[in-house]
This record gives structure tokens, C-alpha cells and sequence, in this order.
């Protein structure tokens, strides 16, 4: 019998319904969950995904518009590339805009 999904899953579930060319953000991620308080917990999450998996880590961004890596390097790099192949578009101070991008589960998939 297995027990109701972790945390984790959960917050692995939901990323993988973001569409190409959209992002969420950490928080939102946390406060659709039920756990507004667990936007740090949500980077855990996608910090500790196994190799190979089919989640989308890379729509997740900050609450202002930006790639989260502590010391940036290849990662923050891959994360940027990644959006930008699927259409996002940043500014020269590193963030996109999103009233644009961000995505809210109710909508239909564009």
C-alpha cells in the first residue's frame, strides 16, 4: 500500500504541468501546494531531482523574474538557455517579465 505522495512528488507533479515557454515561481509553487511558507523547500526539491527525469526544473524561477543559483556559473547558464530556447525573453538586468510568462495552472495550455 502506498501512502499519500511526499512533499517532493507533489511539488515535482505541478512543475511538470508548466508549459514550454512559461515559468512559475518558487513561492507560487509553495502557495499552490498549501504551504505558502515552503518556497525554500520547493528549491530543495528541484535541487535534489535524480539525473534523467522528466521535470521541467528550469520553469521555476525567483519572485522577481530571475534564475536562483546562489554563484550562478553553468547551471544558471543551462537554466537561462533552456528558457530562452523555449521563448522567454530577459532583460539586461537578468529578469523577465512576469505579467507575461508566468504561468497559472487554470489556464488552458497555449
Amino acid at each position: 500500500m502506498q501512502g499519500p505522495p511526499t512533499f517532493y512528488e507533489r511539488v515535482y507533479d505541478l512543475v511538470r504541468q508548466v508549459p514550454p515557454g512559461r515559468v512559475i515561481t518558487y513561492g507560487h509553487v509553495a502557495l499552490l501546494l498549501g504551504a505558502p511558507s515552503s518556497a525554500r523547500a520547493v528549491g530543495y526539491a528541484l535541487h535534489s531531482l535524480p539525473p534523467q527525469n522528466d521535470v521541467p526544473w528550469w520553469r521555476v524561477i525567483n519572485a522577481r523574474g530571475a534564475i536562483s543559483f546562489k554563484n550562478r556559473g553553468p547551471q544558471a547558464d543551462l537554466q537561462r538557455t533552456l528558457l530562452e530556447r523555449e521563448g522567454v525573453v530577459f532583460g539586461l538586468d537578468g529578469r523577465c517579465d512576469l505579467n507575461r510568462y508566468r504561468w497559472w495552472p487554470d489556464e488552458s495550455a497555449d
